[in-house]
C-alpha cells in the first residue's frame, strides 16, 4: 500500500480550475520535490491532503484512507505562511506542541535549536522571518510522522542557510517516513530528492526518479526546471 495516493484529483474555485486531473503516488522513503513556479496548484494539492480543502472531484488516500482527524496524527505539515502566536517564545511553542502532539519529541526540537543557534527564551515577534521559520522547521521535524509536508521551505532564509536546513530534513525525518517539498528553489534542494513532480497551470507536467529524469534529460533537475518554465 502507497503512503499517499492522489487519484483523479481536481479542484475548482469559482468555476476556475486550479487542479486537473492530478495522479501521484509516493510509498514510504522517499524524499519527493513538488516543484512548480508560483501559483502553478501546488499549495493547492498540499491543502487537499492536509484536509484543509475538500476536492471537486477525485480523492486523497493516506495509507489506504480518507484524510481525517487519524490522518493528522501521522502526517506533520510546515505550511508556507506561519501560524504562530507570534506572542509566544520558543520554550512555549515547543510546549503547545508537546501538549497537542503526541508524536513530538521535545528532547529532538532543543537539540535541533541548538544546532541552529536560536533563543529558546526569545519571541517570535522579535525575531527576523527567517528565524521564525527555523522555529516552524523545528517543529514539524520533532515530531515522530509518516509524512512531512513542507511547502517552501527555504523562502525566507539566506542561502548560507539553506543547506543546514537541508541537511536537517535530511537527517531528522523517521525511517520508513517520506517527505514531501514544495519549492521553486530547484537548485538548492535538488541533491536531496529522490523523486520529482512537475506542475504546471494545475497538470501534472513530468513525474519520475530524480535520477532518471537527469539521465534522459542529460541535464539538471534545475535545468529541466528553468528550460520547462522559461519566460
Amino acid at each position: 500500500m502507497e503512503l499517499l495516493e492522489c487519484i483523479h484529483l481536481s479542484k475548482e474555485f469559482d468555476n476556475k480550475k486550479v487542479l486537473k486531473d492530478i495522479n501521484i503516488k509516493i510509498p514510504r522513503g522517499k524524499i519527493v520535490g513538488l516543484l512548480g513556479k508560483n501559483g502553478m496548484g501546488k499549495t493547492t494539492i498540499i491543502k487537499l491532503i492536509n484536509d484543509l480543502l475538500t476536492p471537486t472531484s477525485g480523492e486523497v488516500l493516506i495509507n489506504g484512507k480518507r484524510p481525517s482527524v487519524e490522518s493528522k496524527k501521522i502526517i506533520s505539515y510546515l505550511p508556507e505562511r506561519t501560524y504562530l502566536d507570534k506572542g509566544m517564545t520558543v520554550k512555549e511553542t515547543f510546549k503547545f506542541f508537546e501538549e497537542f502532539y503526541d508524536n513530538f519529541d521535545s528532547k529532538k526540537a532543543y537539540e535541533l535549536l541548538k544546532k541552529l543557534d536560536l533563543d529558546k527564551d526569545m519571541k517570535l515577534t522579535k525575531m527576523s522571518k527567517g528565524m521564525q521559520e527555523k522555529v516552524q522547521l523545528i517543529l514539524v521535524m520533532s515530531r515522530k510522522a509518516d509524512l512531512y509536508i513542507l511547502d517552501e521551505p527555504l523562502g525566507g532564509v539566506d542561502p548560507a542557510t539553506r543547506d543546514y536546513i537541508l541537511d536537517t530534513i535530511l537527517s531528522n525525518f523517521n525511517e520508513g517516513a517520506s517527505v514531501i517539498i514544495s519549492t521553486h528553489l530547484i537548485a538548492d534542494i535538488e541533491r536531496i530528492l529522490d523523486e520529482v513532480i512537475f506542475i504546471d497551470k494545475g497538470k501534472i507536467v513530468l513525474t519520475g526518479s530524480a535520477d532518471d529524469v537527469r539521465k534522459r534529460e542529460k541535464t539538471s533537475i534545475d535545468e529541466v526546471f528553468r528550460r520547462m518554465f522559461k519566460c
